[in-house]
């Protein structure tokens, strides 16, 4: 990974290392399951172990650096941090996915300067792609450079999207939406795992991709991929979740225009 800053070389080891933690459960009896949120938002014994091993080793790595992971929230010792480096880390992204048995889950994890991804890694351990970017230094794929879809017609688009763990509760839980879009569109993917969704969309293997209130740590390696790879990246925040347009230029410009993106509450 010649071009990537050799500082993070440590990082994307780091990565593979719990991704190869996951791969060793993947798929074995007895895997300890809980709720967090809603009946839907699962957290595993090996979520929890990751977060864990990441967020130590980034300690060490970074001392002087502010960390948020999935598992644990904002380090005690960050409150007085007023570091512009932050560490964003989900450790197991698509928890569901592989709780159950199903191969697409990943590692992602990203440093932030002040408001803007500065490095990002997405380990799929299943599938054994890394992607990792730099801001100014591009992003790759096992190396390979990545470049977003410039496809321009809808019915010629593959898009992706997901669905918030509040769809029981959500006035708009992005169901209405897909159903506008499936007649439009050549297909839509739903994966369960933002992360690797957002790299997708940096390969063009999507031409763009949409969902609602995802957390900071869904997107915060992702966005990175995409942006070094020459796509739009939309977002809007509301209460600490995102609501995402992406990829294409002239696809997220309809994309817009279709889909209701308003940040609703659970009722």
């Amino acid at each position: 990974m010649t071009k990537i800053n050799s500082i993070y070389e440590p990082v994307i080891a780091l990565a593979k290392e719990a991704g190869a933690l996951q791969k060793a459960r993947y798929r074995k009896t007895g895997l300890m399951v809980e709720t967090k949120s809603t009946a839907v938002d699962l957290v595993t014994e090996v979520d929890l172990a990751c977060d864990a091993l990441i967020v130590q080793r980034l300690k060490q790595l970074f001392p002087d650096d502010r960390i948020l992971s999935e598992e644990q929230g904002i380090q005690p010792h960050d409150t007085d941090n007023h570091s512009e480096f932050q560490w964003i880390i989900d450790p197991l992204d698509g928890t569901t996915n592989f709780s159950v048995g199903h191969p697409i889950f990943a590692v992602s994890i990203a440093r932030w300067k002040n408001d803007l991804p500065e490095f990002g890694v997405v380990y799929v351990p299943m599938l054994d792609e890394l992607y990792v970017a730099e801001r100014g230094r591009g992003a790759y794929w096992n190396e390979q450079p990545l470049k977003c879809s410039t496809e321009s017609l809808l019915n010629r688009s593959v898009l992706a999207t997901g669905f918030p763990y509040d769809r029981a509760t959500a006035e708009n839980n992005n169901a209405e939406n897909a159903r506008v879009m499936i007649p439009l569109v050549k297909g839509i993917r739903r994966l369960g795992a933002a992360a690797y969704d957002l790299c997708l969309v940096a390969a063009g293997v999507y031409d763009a991709y949409w969902e609602l209130r995802l957390a900071k740590w869904d997107l915060a390696a992702g966005r990175l991929m995409i942006e070094e790879a020459g796509g739009t990246f939309w977002c809007s925040e509301e209460e600490g979740k995102y609501n995402v347009i992406t990829g294409s230029k002239a696809i997220c410009d309809q994309l817009h225009l279709l889909v209701d993106m308003r940040n609703s509450k659970g009722k």
